[in-house]
């Protein structure tokens, strides 16, 4: 049993690997909970495909993806909040708008390399098990600054994700705190385009986040089983790959749906499988009552 769990760490690429989905499930799993209390869910799927973009301005040119995703995410990522603000529109028309025109530049843009069928599959579907030190560094740099951010202004953040009416009367700056937050998905969900891809990115970012909302009602429970469920997806998936040899990403998008479906079933308070029991100890109370 301890031989299963050593050997794949005796492999570079895997040390490499587990630290940069650990990572990247870590800040995912935080800021993730602020976009489901939101409902701004399809923010960061609309984000990842959107950057596809510059990734491609960057390879196109022999620059770093990572770079340009990260530079195509930010302004994208205000845009949005800009365009429904201004145009009066709904957010998901506005994530619309910035999801399909960035996407199609993005797939233009990669049409005009030769062979480039192997590259798009590598940026659209991830390629974990090829990240570099460099790489690990660049995420670990991003998580924390966005860790920071949210610490520093849990407080804004919370009391906006549940009420910005009563936040805005309270003095909190509601306004720069509906920016700020778009900006934060952005630059999480480049951090975690290495690790699951474009494609996948969105379940990293909501999947660990309404898992924690079956198992606590409180937000620093909800903070507590979010972090657990991403990182221990993150590993248990991996490792699943290396002993299967699936592909890393969706391998742990799997496991982290999978940890979802068991708090749906099972959860004390939300569980479907004990919706019966409740329901019947609720007549119970009230026949006694």
């Amino acid at each position: 049993m301890l031989d299963t769990v050593i050997e794949p760490l005796e492999f570079a690429f895997m040390q490499r690997a587990l630290l940069a989905a650990g990572l990247a499930g870590l800040v995912c799993a935080v800021v993730g909970i602020f976009v489901v209390l939101k409902g701004m869910a399809f923010m960061g799927d609309a984000v990842a495909h959107s950057s596809l973009a510059g990734m491609s301005v960057a390879y196109f040119f022999g620059g770093n993806v990572f770079w340009g995703a990260l530079a195509w995410a930010v302004p994208a990522s205000l845009a949005i909040t800009l365009i429904s603000r201004r145009a009066n529109l709904r957010l998901d028309t506005a994530i619309g708008i910035i999801f399909a025109s960035g996407f199609a530049v993005g797939i233009i843009l990669m049409s005009r390399v030769s062979n480039y069928t192997a590259d798009l599959f590598g940026l659209l579907f991830g390629n974990l098990l090829g990240v570099s030190w460099s790489d690990v560094i660049l995420i670990s740099v991003i998580a924390g600054v966005v860790l920071l951010i949210v610490t520093a202004l849990y407080k804004e953040l919370l009391f906006t994700s549940y009420d910005s009416t009563m936040s805005a009367a309270s003095g909190i700056p509601v306004r720069l705190v509906e920016y700020l937050l778009p900006v934060l998905v952005g630059v999480t969900t480049v951090a975690s385009l290495k690790a699951v891809g474009i494609v996948l990115v969105l379940a990293l970012l909501v999947t660990p986040a309404a898992t924690a909302t079956l198992l606590a009602r409180r937000l620093p429970g909800i903070i507590a089983y979010s972090i657990t469920v991403a990182l221990a997806a993150t590993v248990a998936g991996l490792y699943l790959s290396f002993y299967a040899g699936l592909p890393s990403g969706p391998s742990i998008v799997v496991v982290a749906t999978g940890f979802f479906l068991l708090a749906l079933l099972f959860s004390p308070s939300k569980g479907v499988l004990w919706r019966g029991r409740r329901e019947r100890l609720a007549a119970v109370e009230e026949t006694v009552g």
